[in-house]
């Protein structure tokens, strides 16, 4: 499925993205990759950096709204874009991920949170899908 990671929506005012997965830890990766080229082109960006990250969540919605926050909140933090993704564990209520990136010198956009609108992680034919809106 590594040929369609993401693809980007038409939206009025926010950046919007729809990913899919042939599993969770897919579909979560693929959200984070997804999220990180709407920031700055990741082709230049090295794998500098790496953070362990494990979120617990009431549901799997809520989990991946955690999961692509704590990535932005960690790469405004640290000045980086994380867009490597070894996804160790995920399930509805859990993940446990590493997280690889490096420093940016500039942001193609800037990505204030990520949003539950729109966001209706189904699984369809064998894989999973959900569209994601980002606030800028």
């Amino acid at each position: 499925m590594q040929e369609e990671r993401f693809k980007e929506l038409e939206h009025t005012a926010d950046i919007a993205i729809l990913v899919r997965g042939e599993t969770l830890a897919e579909l979560f990766a693929n959200a984070a990759y997804g999220m990180a080229c709407q920031l700055t082109d990741v082709e230049g960006v090295p794998t500098s950096m790496e953070r362990e990250i494990a979120l617990h969540a009431d549901d799997v919605e809520m989990l991946l709204v955690d999961w692509l926050s704590e990535l932005l909140f960690l790469g405004e933090k640290e000045n980086a874009v994380f867009h490597d993704f070894e996804m160790q564990h995920v399930g509805v209520k859990e993940l446990r991920a590493v997280a690889r990136g490096g420093r940016i010198k500039e942001h193609q956009a800037h990505i204030k949170a990520v949003t539950f609108s729109q966001m209706d992680l189904r699984q369809t034919g064998g894989v999973y899908e959900t569209p994601i809106v980002f606030d800028v």
